[in-house]
């Protein structure tokens, strides 16, 4: 079942260096006392990915050592800082049945809703987006999280998908999820159309 808790910890690497940033972070976590995480790499630019599945807070402390060792380990290769969020579960159209998504491909997409319209966007979701969701194919998993700690707040969707990405990004670039998207931009979205984000992500085996 989905994890209740997950932190996404992304990297901007170096462009020539994220096979040598990949291979890092793998032995970061072949070395590292957290089971069950999971790296992807970034289809739209030098971007790494982990997400990872956080059973109660009491596991935080030892994460900032963690993370930690990781900063020391990916230093050389990294165009940037760490960016780490804290998501809690919402809800799911299409749930995983394990921790995270096991898919080939994940893409998270995030908006950012204000609080004074978030119980109308919920219920405008469930007949719109999850609509899509669950009668596209293609998505195989499809869960919903908002920020817990984030310096990007806000609602973000982890989409699983094992499909060519090609034949995934038609579900959400038809003329039927162009006007959902349209009608999100007007009603809930912080900033209209350009408030919402997507990036897709390979996983790393």
């Amino acid at each position: 079942m989905s994890a209740s808790l997950i932190t996404a910890v992304e990297l901007s690497v170096k462009p020539d260096q994220v096979d040598a940033a990949v291979t890092a972070w793998k032995a970061h976590h072949a070395t590292s006392a957290f089971e069950g995480r999971a790296l992807f790499r970034s289809l739209e630019g030098a971007g790494l990915l982990e997400l990872a599945p956080v059973t109660g807070w009491e596991q935080f402390a030892d994460l900032r050592s963690d993370w930690a060792q990781l900063w020391d380990t990916l230093a050389p290769v990294a165009e940037g800082d760490f960016r780490r969020q804290v998501l809690g579960f919402v809800d799911a159209p299409k749930p995983a049945d394990t921790a995270l998504p096991q898919t080939q491909y994940i893409q998270m997409r995030h908006i950012e809703v204000p609080p004074r319209v978030h119980p109308a966007y919920r219920a405008w979701r469930e007949e719109t987006i999850y609509d899509v969701v669950r009668t596209a194919d293609e998505v195989e998993v499809f869960e919903a999280y908002h920020s817990v700690l984030s310096t990007e707040p806000g609602v973000m969707f982890v989409s699983g998908f094992s499909c060519d990405p090609a034949e995934y990004t038609a579900v959400f670039t038809s003329p039927r999820y162009q006007e959902i998207v349209r009608q999100a931009g007007d009603r809930f979205i912080a900033g209209g159309e350009r408030g919402l984000y997507t990036t897709i992500y390979a996983r790393v085996s």
